[in-house]
């Protein structure tokens, strides 16, 4: 069993250092990856912690920290010259007020670098024979200046050294026990921390001890409603001497745990990330349908419509070439490629490749999308931010807003290179050049008979005479320039019905073409960069469970 999962004297589960490098670690990931996403403010309070931590872990050491904390005249500075045997602690005469930390150490361990990073410059070190020798060994015990000092500069020093103390020892009195400021603004407020924390009410010599035992009981209540758990109120006197003891006793109780420090550390830890925890969701939504509809209205904003019509057209348009009437075909031939008008016909030549040669057209000549198109990207682009944003708080949301906007000048250039770039090029069918040469026969056929007529009458205007066979009875010229019109009719009726079923064909393969390059755009454009939104809150919302857990 690790020292994490044993039970302390508290019932506490065990904390030691490795338990605090992992809670840090997982922090520091949760603050590095939302970086730019989440508040500033949140993040450099947190940042903060992370400095403490590795301050406190590396000065290294066993001791722990303690702190007299209280309200001015609550006599903590006489149980501090009490716990210390010594007259450390000044105590005001006019009025009880402490201006500096002072610091008592019991053990033989360097305590210079801990007390330089506390920043307290009065020092006692415990004699070696001293009656709390034994039981407070290893101990830097700590008098606060009054956190309720009217004098702001003795506050804030209070307020600086409680952030760096291990363990809080509140110092009260019967008459300002149940002050709001200590329990609003201290106590409240560190008992988030999971530190190691005391109750101390002082100056019970001016009670019975009834009136002693009831305020004491009314304090254990008020620290509870502070979230301070099962903390038994130590009573003391300093002037008589009363309690210091039982004090000491508790106190040392906690050094020789010898984890108060990494117990404050993880606390700090864990409230750092709790903090933060609201302002992640409680899981990542998955991207579905959003996604194709997106992909469909970025299609018709890029002009893929325009391109497989065009696609549609041109296979018609070479289809009549091949088997239309021979005599026609210089119509189609004058009429320029639907797709040489959108800078989309294919160019090849011997220098440079197909790919090559498209990089060097630059753009198509697509029109702009209208604002039928653009309102639909917009409206499919809203539909993606809100299936992503689903139940993440309004900082991830804008944040997948601002990566899904569709309106970028470099996704519109992406759209029109991935057209550019797209292959609509097809093998020429075989059925052409079949029909070409059916329709060349029967035209020649034609013309064969045509001048076989001709040359038969301009014989007959002659009175020359010569044989025409018959076949059926019909002079074989009829046949020829009646079977070759007919041939060429039919052959031009079937190669048109082959045209259109073939161009819708064309047309289907061009638009599965193009809607897959402009899936891979916005996979790179939109969907990718709100993958990766989706993912560092996964990075942050796990690891901040991790540094918060109980």
């Amino acid at each position: 069993m690790s020292r994490t999962e044993e039970l302390d004297r508290s019932g506490v589960a065990a904390i030691d250092d490795g338990e605090v490098r992992g809670r840090g670690d997982a922090l520091r990931k949760a603050v590095s990856a939302s970086a730019g996403i989440l508040p500033d403010a949140d993040l450099d309070t947190a940042r903060k912690v992370l400095e403490k931590v590795g301050q406190r872990t590396a000065i290294g050491g066993s001791r722990t920290v303690v702190a007299l904390a209280g309200a001015t005249g609550s006599g903590k500075s006489s149980l501090f010259n009490a716990l210390a045997a010594e007259p450390v602690s000044r105590i005001g005469a006019r009025r009880p007020t402490t201006s500096r930390p002072s610091a008592a150490v019991w053990g033989d361990d360097a305590a210079g670098p801990l007390l330089d990073w506390l920043g307290v410059a009065t020092r006692h070190q415990v004699p070696a024979d001293d009656r709390y020798a034994d039981l407070l060994d290893g101990l830097v015990l700590l008098d606060l200046p009054d956190f309720d000092s009217r004098v702001p500069a003795h506050r804030r020093e209070a307020d600086r050294v409680l952030e760096r103390a291990d363990v809080f020892v509140w110092v009260t009195d019967p008459q300002k026990y149940a002050d709001a400021l200590l329990h609003d603004e201290y106590v409240r407020t560190l008992a988030a921390r999971r530190a190691h924390t005391l109750a101390v009410l002082n100056q019970v010599d001016r009670l019975d001890a009834d009136s002693a035992a009831a305020c004491a009981e009314d304090l254990s209540r008020l620290l509870a409603s502070d979230g301070i758990e099962s903390v038994e109120v130590v009573q003391t006197s300093a002037v008589e001497g009363r309690g210091v003891d039982d004090l000491a006793a508790r106190i040392g109780a906690v050094v020789q745990e010898h984890n108060a420090a990494e117990r404050r550390l993880v606390g700090d830890l864990a409230s750092a990330a709790t903090r933060l925890q609201p302002l992640v969701g409680s899981r990542e939504p998955e991207l579905s349908a959003g996604s194709s509809e997106l992909v469909g209205a970025l299609s018709k904003a890029a002009g893929v419509p325009a391109v497989v019509d065009a696609v549609r057209r041109d296979y018609r348009r070479e289809a009549s070439k091949s088997g239309g009437w021979p005599l026609t075909r210089w119509a189609a031939r004058l009429r320029r490629s639907p797709l040489d008008r959108l800078h989309l016909q294919d160019v090849v030549s011997e220098r440079i490749g197909r790919s090559e040669a498209k990089r060097l057209l630059g753009r198509t000549s697509l029109p702009e999308p209208t604002a039928a198109a653009r309102a639909e990207v917009d409206l499919a682009a809203h539909h993606l931010v809100d299936e992503a944003s689903a139940g993440l708080p309004a900082v991830w949301a804008n944040r997948i807003a601002d990566v899904a906007d569709p309106r970028s000048a470099d996704l519109r250039d992406a759209l029109d290179q991935a057209v550019l770039a797209t292959d609509i090029s097809a093998r020429r069918p075989k059925w052409w050049g079949v029909v070409s040469a059916i329709q060349w026969v029967a035209f020649a056929a034609l013309v064969v008979g045509v001048l076989w007529l001709v040359a038969a009458g301009v014989l007959g205007m002659l009175n020359l005479s010569i044989g025409v066979p018959r076949w059926l009875g019909v002079p074989a010229p009829f046949w020829l320039v009646g079977g070759g019109a007919l041939a060429g009719v039919v052959t031009a009726m079937l190669s048109r019905w082959l045209a259109g079923i073939g161009a819708r064909r064309r047309a289907a393969a061009v638009d599965r073409r193009l809607r897959g390059a402009i899936e891979q755009v916005a996979q790179k454009q939109v969907l990718d960069p709100v993958q990766e939104v989706l993912d560092t809150h996964r990075t942050v919302r796990e690891n901040l469970a991790r540094a918060a857990r109980e």
